[in-house]
């Protein structure tokens, strides 16, 4: 069904001006006729009387009847000129400047072809059109009806043409966008196959795409909507994509190294942790920059839809010529019946309208009266909107007078006064349903062709009661057609693109946090089941300034079952007791083994000590050092100072001045080994040096009762640490013997 009522108010005066009424048409004749004289009227009786049974079938003839005999033989006349037909009525969808197109289709058929493009013919059959018209013209080959959806119906008359097949064919493989000139060119393909393969074509288009549940062809088009959507998710992934690569390759690079394999890797190492920190400097972010023109290439390519319809932009000729046409027609004759549409008004009827419209013509305050039967669609010049028709008709014909718009498809009657001295308030507003839409009443349809004749008699008498105005009026003259749609897609990097980049930007953020979230929590995981030392440069951040009891116990397992799990490995540069190797080898291999010893000795000689209480926050801390400067062996390095202000912090770098006490202390400077943040922190804020100074949780004697306490000041070997690490090896020794 065509789309109706394409603009709210001009549909509401589409329901105002017609009317007319068949008693007061009678009178009207009687009253004419009181002028013959009595003779005259006897002879005109005896004439008629004589005339009558000769008439008799003809009058009582199937209006429908009437209408194929008269489309026919217009039709049959076009054709007879040029074999292929296309209607000034559909400009928008199938301009009338396409015929050679269709012309050119026609040709590869094989057989004699002839088409008709016109508007759909709700009123009349399509076969029996077709069968009227080959008739008519007498030439037997394919006739093709075509309407501005594609082929509707096309019968073989005299050559063997597998048209039912072709038509079938056509109808289920091509999408319902394809448009009619693609739909005439598959069926006029499907035919040139021949009777056998067209019938196969016929039956898998069939049961692949007619069955319950088929498949439905893909569209060949998308929409305006369309597009944006694509420009749209265009710019959410262009930004979103490369900005995540960026967020997430940043932060799963930290998120290793902090992983359990990351922390045990060594310099030389194929753990994952390793290889992720020699990513060249640089190479996330040409991931990113090569990801992001791979996006849009591919959104460029993929996305390469450049229009919305297969329809062809029309000319300005295509655009006036049925107007024109239409106006030449009533410039002869006031009431033109278009052609080419099924014919509702038959000769009789089309008598005796002119006659009303004579009458109206010459009583007073009337005027000319134009009454055109055309079909309105929203494809033709004026997008279905009867009122700019009229408009235009009244602007080529260039007289006043009440314009009547007929539609003999769908049974619409509109009516606008033009210079006239009627009540155009009363046309608009007054016009009653039963005349402006006649099927609404249940009086009329399509199978009487909507009683057009009774309801434009109606229409008349309506005309003689509207009221009249002092002065002539006309319609507000800013009646223009729909402007004829652009069917160019806008360029996808534009409109709803924009939006999209921010969007995308958002949506990274979005996605990263989820993400890092969800990284966070199976970190956490597996350093809780899987614990390994932290690697040396990050000890200053990692290590608190006040740990707890459970988290040096938990360190102090972790770095002594690393360092036992190395000695198990055999892993030393030179093992000791080989006495083979440079010096500097020795040396690291006697470090090594040295820090173990002192270590296990403040254990017990058992590791899983570390499961019970019995090692006081103190030594845990000692065999936190100790371990830790055992696997420094490993690789080699034998320093021997660890920070001062805090032994977790790993090793130090210089030896500085600090201050050890608070603002509310006597003042206590001492030179101390520091690392490298401790140093700057000491060198830019010295005031706050302080607090870096790590404090131990009460545990054994002499400690505090509750409190916490600086590490130096607590009994045992610890606060030799300051020292280096041979004299914490000593302590740890002599402390260990004499308990």
């Amino acid at each position: 069904m065509r789309p109706r009522g394409m603009r709210d108010v001009r549909y509401a005066r589409a329901t105002a001006f017609a009317s007319g009424d068949v008693r007061l048409r009678h009178r009207m004749h009687w009253r004419h006729r009181r002028h013959v004289l009595g003779v005259v009227l006897l002879l005109l009786c005896a004439f008629w009387t004589a005339t009558g049974a000769a008439t008799a079938t003809p009058a009582q003839a199937s209006p429908q009847a009437a209408d194929d005999t008269s489309q026919a033989a217009h039709l049959a006349d076009r054709l007879r000129t040029n074999p292929v037909y296309v209607t000034d009525q559909l400009p928008r969808e199938i301009p009338h400047s396409t015929a050679p197109d269709f012309a050119r289709l026609a040709k590869r058929t094989g057989v004699p072809t002839y088409v008709l493009v016109l508007p759909g013919q709700s009123t009349t059959n399509g076969e029996a059109l077709l069968g009227a018209v080959h008739d008519r013209l007498g030439r037997d080959g394919l006739y093709v009806l075509v309407d501005y959806m594609g082929v509707t119906n096309a019968v073989a008359f005299g050559v063997r043409a597998p048209a039912a097949d072709a038509e079938t064919a056509t109808l289920y493989e091509l999408p319902y966008d394809a448009g009619p000139l693609r739909s005439f060119e598959r069926f006029a393909e499907v035919v040139a196959q021949g009777g056998e393969k067209a019938a196969a074509r016929a039956e898998a288009a069939r049961e692949k795409y007619g069955s319950d549940g088929g498949e439905e062809p893909e569209q060949l088009y998308i929409g305006p909507a369309d597009r944006e959507n694509q420009s749209f998710l265009t710019g959410i992934l262009l930004v979103g994509v490369p900005l995540l690569i960026l967020l997430l390759a940043a932060f799963v690079r930290r998120w290793r190294r902090r992983l359990p394999s990351a922390r045990a890797a060594k310099p030389g190492s194929t753990k994952p942790g390793a290889a992720a920190s020699r990513v060249p400097r640089g190479a996330v972010a040409g991931v990113a920059l090569l990801t992001a023109v791979a996006i849009a290439l591919g959104a460029w390519l993929t996305f390469d839809q450049t229009t919305s319809s297969a329809a062809r932009t029309p000319t300005a000729a295509d655009l006036s010529a049925r107007v024109e046409r239409v106006a030449k027609g009533l410039k002869q004759d006031p009431v033109y019946a278009d052609p080419e549409s099924p014919q509702v008004l038959d000769a009789g009827e089309k008598n005796r309208l002119r006659d009303r419209i004579s009458e109206f013509g010459s009583s007073r305050s009337g005027g000319p009266v134009f009454v055109s039967v055309v079909p309105q669609m929203y494809e033709d010049e004026s997008a279905g909107d009867a009122y700019v028709f009229a408009e235009a008709v009244h602007a080529k014909v260039g007289r006043d007078g009440v314009y009547v718009v007929a539609d003999p498809l769908e049974g619409d009657i509109s009516v606008v006064s033009y210079g006239l001295r009627l009540d155009n308030n009363h046309l608009l507003f007054d016009l009653p349903d039963s005349i402006s839409d006649g099927d609404d009443s249940g009086e009329s349809g399509e199978s009487d062709g909507y009683r057009l004749s009774e309801r434009l008699d109606r229409l008349m008498t309506f005309l003689d009661k509207t009221p009249r105005t002092d002065a002539p009026n006309s319609p507000d003259p800013d009646l223009k057609p729909e402007p004829i749609e652009s069917h160019a897609l806008r360029p996808l990097f534009s409109g709803d693109f924009w939006p999209g980049l921010l969007v995308g930007a958002f949506a990274a953020l979005l996605v990263f946090a989820i993400v890092a979230g969800v990284l966070g929590i199976v970190g956490a995981v597996l350093r809780r089941r899987n614990p390994a030392p932290l690697p040396t440069a990050a000890l200053p951040f990692e290590a608190p300034t006040d740990p707890s009891t459970a988290y040096l116990r938990r360190t102090a397992r972790t770095e002594l079952g690393e360092l036992a799990r190395m000695f198990t490995e055999d892993q030393v540069p030179n093992p000791v007791g080989t006495g083979t190797g440079t010096g500097a080898e020795a040396l690291a291999g006697v470090r090594a083994w040295d820090c173990f010893d002192a270590a296990m000795l403040l254990v017990d000689g058992d590791i899983d000590a570390f499961a019970d209480d019995g090692v006081d926050p103190a030594s845990l801390v000692a065999v936190i050092v100790l371990a830790r400067a055992g696997r420094a062996a490993f690789a080699g390095d034998t320093n021997n100072l660890c920070c001062g202000l805090n032994p977790l912090h790993g090793p130090a770098v210089s030896r500085h001045h600090v201050r050890v006490s608070g603002p509310a202390e006597t003042v206590r400077r001492r030179l101390l080994p520091v690392c490298q943040p401790c140093r700057e922190t000491a060198i830019v804020e010295p005031s706050t040096v302080h607090t870096l100074r790590m404090t131990l949780p009460p545990g054994q004697e002499g400690q505090g009762d509750g409190e916490r306490m600086p590490y130096e000041e607590v009994a045992g070997p610890l606060p030799a640490v300051r020292n280096g690490i041979p004299q914490l090896i000593d302590k740890v020794r002599e402390f260990v013997s004499v308990r």
